[in-house]
């Protein structure tokens, strides 16, 4: 017996022995398989890009590295989290072999290709967010084996297939949020077997049919968004069984139905209520009012009618009220006193009663509405009576809209207060007496609309403080006298002027010359006279220009030919005289010329418009003849002689011309060989008069020495130091030139000259130069500026380096700002009359950020001028052989030598707005011979170009859709790309001009404001 015993312990402790590194043993391999698994998931989701997860290395614990946590028990990989980056990779199927992951998120990284059918192997899966990526195929089934799954988060991709009905299968799923991709089909009833969700949306998806009965029986769903489908059908009734509801979203389909007038009961703890953009009938429910949770409230474009209840007030956390596009009111006198308990709603940022039938009167109330209302919108109703002082008391207002009623008196003078409006809209009223002064407190309105009332008196001359104007609609009112010249010289942002139908008078003011970016001119129906001033040949952004009716005279000036983006030009019904220009043949984009109902005689042209007899109109004038067969006009008879005398006043021209180039040329040699000793000065005369202003040791001291403490970047031709001098009030940023870098004595003489002369918002402000010695006696150059606390575009759109507030996000929106500020100063420096400047290196490092984010061209080191003159001359042109710009921004016509043009810089332009959009370089990894950033963004326009945007642009929750469709961002984003692309077409007769470019953005900033 003892021998046995003995036996026995004997074997229990070998056993022991080799059981313990056993185990050991596997544990180690079992983590060995997870780290394997990781470094190949890695490989596949940075496409092998170095330095990409930079701790997934083998000197670290694989537990330790970057977004990966492992389980206690075990250790085992339990979370992987990895989210916001650009690396572009795949699923890789080693993702499976991560058997005890609990929450795998890999959420905006540029994912594409589809899920790997390993993921079926993940059974203790709880979450699995896959949101923003690119990927794609239908949602693989091998998920049902994840029987632990709870958050299932697939939206914004571009997953196909129907919404599969295995999802039954899934018993404790709790979320499911499939928003933003290529779904069809119907939605499977069989969704009513998981009883546990909480959260379903699908919104905007391709989905069509009825919403099924089933839904219903989900009582534990507090979250259910359909939005932006093709769904049709009645409502089902059923849904109104969700008594846990928070958020209701189906707007945007082809539903019918009506509305439960028992709303507070069916869903008691009801937030977010959007129906929106259907075929919903019936009345206002009333009982919306007990919901006091609720805070966004979308019924608009539906067919409501019926009034609306006075216990709106108890909504205490309502935010946005939308009833637009229905039937509501009955044009009656209490229609409106609604309005005076929503002034309770102290949280309210937007109310739009646009486009139904509401009559009376605006109260004294309105100017007891919420501090945060934002947006005002009672447009086309049946308003009447006088606009109330009040409203000059809400001046948080940015939008407010009480166009098209029959609203009269005077425009109160209170809405002067409103300093924070950007747009205004009182047109199609009957409002009276004059445009008050007032309206000139309006410093950062962009559109203002008076048109057709009863206005009187003159234009205002105070409408030159609102500089930031782009929209000036002051038609069909009792205007009269002269227009006020000074005003429109201040204007000159502004693109749609519309003064037409009034009783103007005096002659076009030469000021208007001042208006660079002019694109509608409509001065019609007036008494306007004098002729055409020569001045508004500077306007070459002008496609409209419409002045029938007046009193003009003279002879149709020959200029009006130079305006090449002319589309419509009608001067009928004046009192011009002469011959019709042959100039305006030129005009390859015109469709339409009317010239009738003068006392033109002479030949008509043949080319250009004048092909076209729908396009023409040319009556009225008794003694025109010739032009195309099609106008049955008489021939010119007797024109030998007068042929005669026009060709030889063109050979006299021809002579002449060729007789001033050799004086000039002559004259040119004469003066380069005189002066050439001049020129081994050296600094010109200009710089030393700027140097006087600041010395070396005057920079050195206010730099800390040019310390590296002070460095803010460095360029081509040298740094950059931040400083500041006693006689600046503001910090200050030193160009130090190194002048041992070939060119950049020229780049200092060609920056100091350019920006010297030049003044624009937009355009890096130069305080002064600096040319000397520095302590050692070496030649020394510097140039300073306003120093840009927020550093450069390049900084902040992809590392945030540089700026002293590195919280700033760059959302859709500012970057539009950005872009449209880029966009002025370029149409600033291409479309002067003296000399046109290109600046030839275009990229975001050149466009530097204020405090307000407002950006400012800079960096005139390579920029070259043309003399406006002779802009389109070749012996002005420069070659481009000498342009060093930056590679991925330089025009392709540069490389192959052709002359430097304005339309090189919009090349460079394009470029950037599509690295604004993607976030992605031109010279980034992923673009190679065949393809580069503008073809990518071309193949992506319209349908996929949410599959390049910058991640930071877009990544709407499901909780923010609604506000995505609402400010039509998609739309948004395919408009400014398209831009983008036009600008950056190979040739350069494609490319946009940058009156256009400003044009589209200013509509899209317009979209995004609504």
């Amino acid at each position: 017996m003892m021998i046995r015993i003995m036996f026995f312990l004997f074997f229990a402790s070998q056993v022991l022995v080799y059981f313990i590194p056993t185990t050991t043993f596997a544990l180690s391999l079992s983590s060995n398989t997870d780290k394997l698994a990781l470094l190949s998931l890695k490989e596949k989701l940075t496409n092998g890009v170095p330095n990409s997860l930079p701790s997934w290395n083998h000197s670290l614990d694989f537990c330790e590295w970057q977004g990966v946590t492992c389980g206690r028990r075990h250790k085992r990989v339990s979370v992987l989290h990895l989210e916001n980056q650009t690396w572009g990779g795949t699923l890789a199927p080693s993702l499976g072999n991560l058997t005890f992951l609990r929450f795998l998120t890999l959420s905006n990284i540029d994912l594409h290709g589809e899920i790997p059918a390993q993921i079926g192997r993940l059974k203790r899966l709880e979450a699995l967010d896959l949101r923003n990526n690119k990927l794609q195929g239908e949602i693989p089934k091998e998920l049902t084996n994840c029987t632990s799954i709870k958050v299932l988060e697939l939206l914004i991709n571009r997953f196909t297939g129907r919404v599969p009905t295995w999802f039954e299968s899934m018993k404790q799923l709790t979320t499911l949020v499939l928003e933003n991709n290529n779904l069809f089909g119907t939605i499977p009833s069989s969704l009513q077997n998981i009883s546990s969700l909480q959260m379903i949306s699908l919104t905007e998806n391709h989905l069509k049919g009825t919403i099924p009965y089933s839904l219903g029986k989900l009582s534990s769903l507090t979250y259910l968004t359909l939005a932006l489908n093709n769904l049709s059908g009645e409502i089902p009734l059923s849904l109104y069984n969700l008594s846990n509801i928070q958020t209701f979203d189906i707007g945007n389909n082809k539903l019918f139905g009506s509305l439960p007038s028992n709303i507070d009961l069916v869903f008691p703890k009801l937030v977010n209520f959007l129906v929106g953009q259907n075929h919903i009938t019936g009345t206002f429910p009333n009982s919306i009012s007990n919901l006091t949770n609720l805070k966004i409230f979308d019924i608009g474009t539906n067919s409501f009618n019926g009034s609306i209840p006075l216990t709106l007030g108890r909504l205490n956390k309502l935010k946005l009220f939308n009833i637009e596009n229905n039937n509501f009111g009955s044009e009656g006198a209490r229609d409106l006193d609604f309005l005076s308990v929503l002034t309770n709603c102290s949280q309210l940022y937007k109310i739009s009663l646009l486009n139904n039938k509401f009559g009376g009167k605006l109260s004294n109330h309105i100017g007891n509405f919420s501090a945060n209302l934002r947006s005002f919108n009672l447009r086309a109703n049946q308003i009447y009576g006088v606009i109330p002082e009040s409203i000059g008391q809400r001046i948080g207002l940015t939008y407010l809209d009480i166009g098209t009623n029959s609203l009269e008196g005077s425009i109160p003078y209170s809405i002067g207060k409103l300093k924070n409006l950007v747009r205004l809209e009182l047109q199609e009223n009957k409002l009276s007496d004059s445009i008050p002064l007032s309206i000139g407190n309006l410093t950062i309105l962009s559109e203002l609309y008076l048109s057709d009332n009863k206005l009187e008196g003159s234009v205002p001359f105070s409408l030159r403080y609102c500089t930031q104007l782009l929209i000036l609609s002051i038609a069909i009112n009792k205007l009269s006298g002269d227009l006020p010249k000074q005003t429109f010289r201040y204007l000159d942002g502004v693109i749609y002027i519309y003064l037409s139908n009034n009783s103007l008078t005096g002659p076009i003011p030469s000021e208007f010359g001042n208006l660079k970016h002019l694109s509608h001119l409509y001065l019609h129906s007036n008494n306007l006279f004098g002729e055409i001033p020569m001045d508004l040949a500077s306007c070459l952004t002008l496609t409209r220009l419409v002045l029938w009716g007046n009193f003009f005279h003279g002879k149709i000036p020959q200029f009006l030919g130079s305006l090449k983006s002319l589309e419509i030009l009608d001067i009928s019904n004046n009192n011009f005289s002469n011959t019709i220009p042959f100039e305006l043949e030129n005009l390859i984009f015109l469709n339409k010329l009317d010239i009738s109902f003068n006392d033109l005689y002479g030949e008509v042209p043949i080319g250009g418009v004048f092909r076209n007899v729908t396009a023409i109109s040319l009556i009225g004038n008794k003694n025109l003849c010739g032009g195309i067969p099609q106008l049955k006009l008489p021939r010119c008879v007797g024109d030998s002689s007068k042929t005669h005398k026009q060709s030889l006043k063109r050979k006299l021209i021809i002579i002449s011309v060729i007789g001033g180039v050799l004086i000039s040329f002559v004259a040119f040699i004469t003066v380069h060989f005189l002066t050439r000793k001049s020129k081994k000065l050296p600094s010109s005369p200009s710089l030393q008069n700027r140097a006087l202003g600041v010395t070396y040791g005057e920079l050195h001291e206010a730099t800390n020495g040019f310390s590296l403490s002070n460095l803010a970047g460095t360029g081509s031709f040298g740094s950059v130091f931040k400083g500041s001098l006693p006689n600046f009030e503001r910090p200050i940023a030193v160009k130090v030139l190194n002048l041992e870098t070939r060119g950049a004595a020229k780049s200092f003489v060609a920056e100091c000259n350019a920006l010297g002369k030049m003044k624009h918002r937009n355009l890096v402000k130069i305080l002064t130069c600096c040319s000397s010695v520095d302590y050692k006696g070496e030649d020394f150059k510097a140039i300073v500026f306003e120093f840009m606390p927020e550093g450069s575009l390049e900084n902040v759109l992809h590392n945030n380096e540089g700026s002293e507030n590195e919280n700033h996000s760059l959302i859709l929106s500012k970057r539009v700002d950005i872009a449209l500020d880029v966009a002025h100063a370029l149409d600033y420096l291409h479309h002067d009359e003296d000399q046109v400047v290109v600046h030839c290196d275009i990229k975001p490092s050149n466009v530097l950020l204020d405090e307000d984010m407002v950006a400012h061209l800079g960096d005139f080191g390579l920029a070259r001028l043309i003399h406006g003159s002779t802009r389109h001359s070749s012996k002005d042109q420069v070659d481009s052989s000498t342009i060093k710009g930056t590679i991925g921004y330089l025009p392709p016509e540069y490389g192959a030598g052709g002359p430097v043009t304005p339309k090189g810089d919009i090349y460079s332009y394009g470029i950037l707005l599509l690295e604004m959009l993607t976030g992605k370089r031109p010279t980034d990894h992923i673009f190679y011979e065949n393809l580069s950033l503008h073809k990518l963004c071309k193949m992506k326009i319209p349908e996929e170009i949410l599959d390049i945007v910058d991640s930071s642009l877009v990544i709407p929750t499901v909780e923010d859709q609604t506000w995505m469709v609402e400010n039509n961002i998609k739309e948004c984003l395919v408009m400014f790309a398209t831009i983008g692309v036009a600008c950056s077409e190979e040739f350069p007769a494609k490319r946009m001009l940058t009156k256009h470019v400003i044009l589209k953005l200013l509509e899209i900033k317009q979209k995004l404001s609504h």
